[in-house]
């Protein structure tokens, strides 16, 4: 992929790797994952690290999904 910009490189990626601070690694309900933690005691998957296969076609832990932290 070839992108051609006069703009400076860092003014073109700025902010597109500040996701990183706020991505912390949980395993919820038997699933190692990615996660942005949100108010209220939830959390946003972001990808999925380790887990049986069919939890990749299981939507509630799809990229995306919000799901309720157990507190």
């Amino acid at each position: 992929m070839t992108f051609y910009t006069i703009l400076p490189m860092e003014q073109v990626f700025e902010g597109a790797f500040n996701y990183a601070q706020s991505v912390q690694e949980m395993t919820i309900q038997g699933v190692l994952m990615q996660v942005e933690l949100l108010d209220g005691g939830q959390a946003r998957v972001v990808r999925l690290l380790q887990c049986p296969l069919d939890k990749y076609l299981d939507a509630s832990f799809s990229p995306g999904a919000i799901l309720q932290l157990d507190k």
